[in-house]
């Protein structure tokens, strides 16, 4: 069996390199997808508090923008690095 998967893969070269494509671009998708969430939370986390006590200005802490902008530049790095290999792929 395990001589079956190894001949797939050296007889069609451009399926394992989209494989890697593909595990590429989940993890970057997902990320993507928690970050743009997590930001989203916070934002009605900061509305519920204006709401709640108008007088002050709740805004988003350094750290936490910090976080989602690297979140936010990882995704989208990891999603470019899996279009390049998956372009790479239809050059094999």
């Amino acid at each position: 069996m395990s001589l079956h998967l190894i001949s797939l893969f050296t007889n069609h070269p451009a399926k394992l390199i989209n494989l890697l494509a593909l595990l590429l671009a989940f993890p970057g998708g997902w990320l993507l997808h928690a970050t743009r969430r997590r930001e989203q939370r916070a934002l009605a986390s900061l509305e519920a508090q204006r709401q709640s006590r108008p007088s002050e200005e709740p805004i988003l802490d350094w750290a936490t923008l910090r976080m989602n902008r690297f979140f936010y530049r990882f995704g989208f790095a990891c999603l470019g690095l899996a279009l390049l290999v998956s372009w790479i792929s239809t050059r094999v």
